[in-house]
């Protein structure tokens, strides 16, 4: 689903919270754990929340929800009420938050991070491609703690 599909990156616990919509992300072992790779840029008002605590969620949808999904990439939560706007039903599970309209759902405890720069890029041109504008993803390694399956 990842890089087929968008899904969300959430963060955060039933105080304060919020999503982003990704569409970059790896699933595999690191530490021989099984992992997910999530990369967050540093204008991103998520990136606070995953920085702030041990957990975040991944969340995937199904296309009923592409519009909604639209809109958590498009506005900031420091402006917008997202789960107002898109009528999503938040849980609180494991320390984090995900939203009850998921298909799937990963939970995961941060093991790693660490900021892309210029001088960790082996192929050069994708610091013009990718970042005109300079603002390098941060790249977390989350260990899957929690797998949920909507049937």
């Amino acid at each position: 689903m990842i890089g087929k599909e968008w899904f969300l990156i959430t963060a955060g616990d039933s105080q304060k919270f919020n999503t982003m919509t990704a569409s970059w992300g790896n699933l595999g072992v690191f530490w021989n754990k099984n992992v997910a790779t999530i990369y967050i840029r540093p204008t991103r008002y998520t990136k606070e929340f995953v920085d702030e605590n041990d957990t975040f969620s991944i969340s995937f949808y199904d296309e009923s929800y592409k519009k909604a999904l639209g809109l958590c990439g498009r506005v900031s939560g420091r402006e917008v009420d997202k789960v107002k706007e898109t009528g999503f039903t938040p849980v609180f599970d494991e320390g984090t938050t995900y939203f009850n309209e998921a298909k799937l759902v990963l939970i995961c405890k941060k093991l790693f991070h660490t900021d892309i720069t210029p001088e960790t890029m082996d192929q050069p041109e994708f610091d013009t491609s990718v970042y005109p504008n300079k603002d390098y993803h941060t790249l977390y390694i989350g260990e899957i703690t929690k797998v949920l399956v909507k049937d």
